[in-house]
């Protein structure tokens, strides 16, 4: 058995998938499940598709490449803003990509048109998250110029809240984004979807408080943690016990709760705080920084406390762990969504699919 380990609950992620497709559909919203926290799994998207999601989105080119590389039809959306460089890949391999550049939607139409094809964008506008997406006092004119590049079909527009400045989507940002596509069509421009953003929107579905006009979600943590980081909540009727990460003791040793010497910074550049709780049992795990952030590490087995860690060992108190313990054994953990991020990425990190 390889470790450190990432299992994937395949039963757990099914019901989540389930739960939050009927939740977009029976709202008349479209759903683009996202899966770039797993780095673009194919049997993670195949199982999306098959359980009625519409697209699928992730952000890297790479990724969707690797999923049709898989005999995954899509289609697909690429979340992030495409690089003038990856153009001809972008072409090549996606079906709507998010744009909030007019250069950059004048390089895709003219791509599009050097291969005989239409690229379909979804234009970002910005709300008051501070990420990508033109500004919303200028976004029904530029809008307007992009839906007029040769070569582009405007599929519609979108924003995004929670992810860089923590804005919480609401029913006064998502009437903002109503109106400005009221305005847009007035200008008989006309397109399909008003998508109003990720999971931490999710809740507006929740509360049967999503303005009407908004038709489209992108959607990824609810459904593969059934967490909202934004809101800093579990959603009560997901599953949270979807991956399991292990990893196994490689020390177990009596040492001092506090170090002994002159504190300077640890190899993260961070100052340690140490509480002096006398000796503890400590057990140090062979995954680190490199591998998951550490603070990003919530113990399954009871008894069992994340300290700190380094770039490859994580030290744990087990001092209250309950049961006994010896170099070799393994402990499990839950993860965040910047852990889970972390830990997918990790080439040192064994991904254990086998449950899908």
């Amino acid at each position: 058995m390889r470790y450190p380990r990432l299992i994937a609950n395949g039963k757990a992620l099914e019901y989540n998938a389930k739960t939050v497709v009927k939740m977009c559909h029976d709202m008349g919203i479209e759903l683009t499940a996202v899966v770039k926290v797993t780095c673009g799994e194919p049997r993670l998207a195949k199982m999306y598709l098959d359980l009625g999601a519409d697209m699928i989105g992730d952000s890297r080119v790479e990724n969707i490449v690797k999923m049709r590389n898989a005999d995954i039809k899509g289609p697909f959306v690429l979340l992030r803003i495409p690089m003038i460089s990856e153009i001809p890949d972008v072409i090549e391999n996606v079906d709507v990509v998010l744009v909030s550049e007019l250069s950059v939607v004048s390089a895709l139409g003219k791509e599009a048109l050097r291969r005989g094809k239409i690229q379909k964008i979804l234009y970002m506008i910005d709300v008051g998250d501070l990420r990508e997406g033109v500004w919303y006092e200028n976004a029904v004119d530029e809008i307007v110029k992009a839906s007029k590049v040769d070569g582009v079909n405007l599929y519609g527009i979108g924003t995004n809240l929670g992810c860089y400045g923590g804005v919480i989507p609401n029913e006064e940002n998502m009437n903002l984004l109503v109106n400005i596509a009221k305005a847009i069509k007035s200008r008989e421009v006309n397109f399909r979807i008003v998508s109003g953003g990720n999971t931490a929107a999710l809740y507006l579905l929740e509360k049967n408080i999503l303005p009407n006009g908004i038709n489209g979600y992108r959607l990824g943590e609810s459904i593969v943690l059934g967490t909202d980081v934004t809101n800093n909540r579990t959603f009560p009727f997901l599953h949270q016990d979807t991956f399991t990460l292990q990893s196994e003791i490689v020390e177990l040793k009596t040492k001092p709760s506090v170090p002994h010497g002159k504190i300077g910074r640890d190899a993260m550049g961070r100052i340690p705080v140490f509480e002096d709780l006398g000796k503890r049992l400590k057990a140090i795990v062979a995954i680190g920084e490199q591998d998951v952030p550490s603070d990003g590490l919530k113990p399954i087995n009871k008894g069992v406390r994340v300290l700190h860690a380094s770039s490859d060992h994580t030290v744990l108190d087990v001092t209250d762990f309950k049961g006994s313990l010896k170099v070799g054994d393994v402990l499990e953990f839950r993860l965040t969504y910047g852990a889970l991020l972390r830990a997918m990425t990790s080439s040192y990190v064994y991904k254990d699919w086998s449950q899908l």
